[in-house]
């Protein structure tokens, strides 16, 4: 008889896998962990179904899995590499925690274009792409006109732009780097 594995499991078991993943790599876990908030966030308040979310949540925490593999291939984390790695280096974790294949096929697909902002098919992919920016926007520090034109030319949701609002376009303008 086969064991069924509930969400919970499966997400504490992805939890563990990342930050083993990315052991001793304090700003890799953070930055997934952010990601992964903002991506709930934003996924419940623009009424996600309950599947559609709890893959959002899964793809959150794994986006940026193709890191490690892309820096040791091509000597670069950069996003094309991590597009190419990351689905290659989910797929057997996710397969070895119960996620069906149709499951896995989303995962997948959506951390190979996390960094591809065109056609975006599905407003699970909208919300990662908008997570993700949240997050990196802070931790590169972008200017305030760079973070005008991601807004205009990437954020769709209104859960989205209110955190971009909240967090840096505030009526005051952006927050003062010593506030940060």
């Amino acid at each position: 008889m086969t064991k069924t594995i509930t969400r919970t499991e499966q997400f504490t078991a992805i939890m563990n896998e990342m930050t083993s993943w990315f052991s001793r790599s304090t700003f890799r876990i953070n930055h997934f962990l952010k990601v992964w908030a903002f991506a709930r966030h934003i996924g419940l308040s623009e009424g996600l179904p309950e599947d559609t979310l709890f893959l959002l949540e899964i793809t959150a925490l794994m986006h940026d899995i193709g890191i490690k593999p892309s820096e040791e291939k091509y000597g670069s984390p950069a996003g094309k590499y991590q597009e190419l790695e990351g689905p290659i280096a989910a797929r057997p974790i996710l397969e070895a925690h119960g996620f069906s294949g149709e499951q896995t096929d989303r995962i997948c697909y959506l951390i190979g274009h996390h960094h591809t902002y065109k056609n975006m098919d599905g407003l699970d992919y909208q919300i990662l792409v908008e997570a993700d920016f949240l997050v990196n926007l802070f931790e590169e520090g972008h200017s305030r006109a760079s973070i005008e034109s991601v807004r205009e030319k990437i954020f769709r949701t209104a859960a989205g732009k209110k955190c971009l609002d909240t967090l840096y376009l505030g009526p005051e303008g952006l927050i003062p780097a010593e506030e940060n």
